[in-house]
C-alpha cells in the first residue's frame, strides 16, 4: 500500500537513489515532474484510448496524488481531455509530433524517396530510428488499406519484430547490443514471433552479416517486409529504410530478388542527402 503522496520505488534507480533512465544514471538537472507529465501522455494508445486516474497512475508507475497534479497541468495545458471520470488526449498533443516533422524537414527530405519506391513496387515503404527497445516510425508512405499494425508516422513497435527494428539492432555496438537485451521481454505478437533471445540474437548476426533484414508475420499477420541500413559517413547505422507487402502475396525470397538493389541505392541515396541536412543526421542519429 502507497503511502499518501508517495511513489513507488521504480526498479530503475541506482544506488544512490538517483533514478536512471535508460541504463543511465540521470542528471541532477533533470526535472522529474515533466518526465512524469510525458509518461502520461505516452501511456495512451489504441488499447487505452480512456483511463481513469487510477489506470493511468498504475500504468505509469506514480502515485494517485502525483499524476493527477500531472493530468491537471496537461488538461490546463490542452494536452488532455476528461468526460467524468475518464481522461483521454486532445488534438493539440498532434502538434508536439507535427512540430518535428516539419523542423526536421522530414516531408522534404525524406517522403520523396519513399513515394518512389511506393510509386514502383506498391505496397507501403517506411524509414525508422531507435528508440530504447522500440522503432519509431519518422516517415512512411503507403497504397495499402489493410487492417493491421498499422506502420504511420509517430508508431512505435517492439524493434525485436521488425525489419527495421532488427537491422537498427544490428547496427549496434556489441556493449549497446547485450544491453538490449538485458531485461527484455519478447511477446509472441504472432505464433511466428521469434521469442527465443538466443534465436532473436542469432537472427540479428545474421542481420549484420547480410546487411538487411526480412521478416514474415512476426509483427502482425500479413505483414512481409525487407529493411536495409541508412549509415552516416562514418558507417553508423542512423536509420532504416523497408518495404513491405501483403503475405501471400509476396514472400522474403521475392523482396530479396525483386527489391533488395533499389533498396540499397534508395538508402545510398538517402544517406547523401542527409550530409545536406546535418541536423536532421544528428536528430534521426540519436
Amino acid at each position: 500500500m502507497l503511502e499518501r503522496g508517495k511513489e513507488p520505488t521504480k526498479s530503475g534507480q541506482s544506488q544512490s537513489g538517483r533514478p536512471r533512465a535508460n541504463g543511465a544514471e540521470k542528471p541532477a538537472e533533470f526535472v522529474e515532474a515533466l518526465a512524469k507529465g510525458l509518461a502520461i501522455l505516452e501511456c495512451f494508445d489504441a488499447a487505452n484510448p480512456e483511463m481513469t486516474l487510477s489506470e493511468i497512475a498504475r500504468k505509469v508507475a506514480l502515485s494517485p496524488a502525483a499524476a493527477r497534479r500531472s493530468l491537471i497541468t496537461l488538461k490546463t495545458l490542452g494536452y488532455i481531455g476528461q468526460n467524468e471520470k475518464r481522461f483521454h488526449l486532445r488534438p493539440k498533443i498532434m502538434t508536439l509530433g507535427s512540430t518535428f516533422y516539419f523542423a526536421a524537414r522530414i516531408d522534404e527530405v525524406l517522403q520523396p524517396f519513399l513515394r518512389d519506391l511506393v510509386a514502383k513496387f506498391g505496397d507501403a515503404s517506411s524509414v525508422g530510428t531507435l528508440d530504447g527497445k522500440d522503432v519509431i516510425y519518422i516517415a512512411h508512405s503507403s497504397v495499402q488499406r489493410a487492417r493491421r499494425a498499422a506502420a504511420v508516422v509517430g508508431a512505435r513497435y517492439p524493434a525485436y519484430a521488425t525489419s527495421l527494428g532488427r537491422v537498427l539492432l544490428a547496427g549496434l555496438p556489441v556493449d549497446d547490443l547485450d544491453a538490449y537485451f538485458d531485461g527484455l521481454v519478447i511477446e509472441p505478437l504472432t505464433a511466428k514471433t521469434i521469442t527465443d533471445p538466443v534465436a532473436l540474437r542469432a537472427e540479428i548476426d545474421a542481420v549484420r552479416d547480410a546487411h538487411y533484414s526480412t521478416t514474415v508475420d512476426q509483427l502482425d499477420y500479413g505483414i512481409t517486409a525487407l529493411a536495409v541500413p541508412i549509415r552516416a559517413v562514418d558507417g553508423r547505422t542512423i536509420a532504416a529504410l523497408n518495404t513491405s507487402g501483403y503475405t501471400g502475396m509476396i514472400d522474403a525470397d521475392y523482396l530479396i530478388r525483386e527489391r533488395l538493389p533499389e533498396m540499397r541505392i534508395a538508402a545510398s541515396s538517402i544517406a547523401q542527402t542527409l550530409t545536406r541536412y546535418p541536423a536532421l543526421a544528428s536528430v534521426i542519429g540519436q
